[in-house]
């Protein structure tokens, strides 16, 4: 498995490294058609990245955006619920309702039927949203906060459930609550960061916020050896709020100039226009 993985990874750099590019200037997989539709589609999208790329900021640019700091905290909360719930549901639900290994491969697959829509629509509801209000902030930390809000009140109320149908049903909601948001954090980074540094601040990011990987993991361990299965939904619960708060401190578009997002929200507009006819 591990050998399989490991080569398929392999083969996946190889083939980004062939296909993808920076700009789309530069790919042969863009023809002059759709490069004339993409620059009439965001009016001075060239001369702006050429104005930043220019600038080079430095890598500690990042830790001087209280939205990238605040957008990483959110991101955090976002992969602590999901490996806590891609490494402890099955145990779980063996121990606490009695299901067996054979089952398990469909009852630990159901609390994910919800996210696998929701990861899907996410992006495109937030752009929906930037569309109709103009607001990158009600688009991006808005959305996300108060998809954080309801998985956090899901969450909390499993305690309560009396039956495993219950429980794998608030699971279900809160898990796909839970991944609404999920495109967010990567356009937030795109809608603040320098053109030049999006990739360089997404990876930045993605460090600091995969620790959640280790730390729900670990702490679900001790909290569950020491108080029962419930508390880990309680923790979770708790880690939702400091998801929905950090993102309400999130303000994206603070490196951007003013065309930039004027630009971009008229892109999404175009694009919806074209969607309909």
């Amino acid at each position: 498995m591990f050998v399989a993985v490991g080569l398929i990874s392999l083969g996946l750099v190889l083939l980004f490294a062939v296909i993808f590019s920076d700009r789309p200037e530069n790919s042969r997989h863009v023809n002059p058609a759709e490069l004339a539709k993409i620059i009439e589609a965001v009016p001075g999208l060239s001369q702006v990245a050429i104005n930043e790329e220019s600038a080079t900021p430095s890598w500690f640019s990042f830790f001087r955006s209280p939205t990238l700091i605040f957008n990483t905290i959110g991101y955090f909360a976002f992969l602590y619920i999901t490996f806590l719930l891609l490494t402890w549901t099955p145990k779980y639900l063996r121990e606490q309702f009695h299901y067996n290994l054979a089952s398990l491969w469909y009852v630990g697959m159901i609390p994910w039927l919800g996210s696998c829509l929701t990861v899907v629509i996410g992006g495109r509801l937030s752009d929906r949203i930037l569309s109709m209000t103009g607001s990158l902030v009600v688009a991006r930390s808005w959305f996300a906060a108060g998809s954080f809000l309801l998985a956090g009140l899901c969450f909390i109320a499993i305690p309560w459930a009396e039956s495993a149908v219950g429980v794998i049903a608030l699971m279900t909601v809160a898990n796909a609550l839970n991944t609404l948001p999920n495109a967010v954090y990567w356009i937030v980074v795109i809608d603040t960061s320098p053109r030049s540094r999006t990739g360089t601040n997404s990876g930045i990011m993605h460090l600091f916020a995969a620790s959640a990987y280790i730390i729900a993991t670990t702490l679900t361990d001790y909290l569950v050896g020491a108080y029962g299965y419930n508390s880990m939904f309680v923790a979770a619960g708790f880690v939702m709020p400091i998801g929905m708060f950090s993102m309400l401190m999130v303000r994206p578009g603070e490196f951007r100039p003013a065309r930039r997002d004027r630009a971009v929200q008229d892109m999404y507009r175009a694009s919806e226009t074209t969607t309909a006819a």
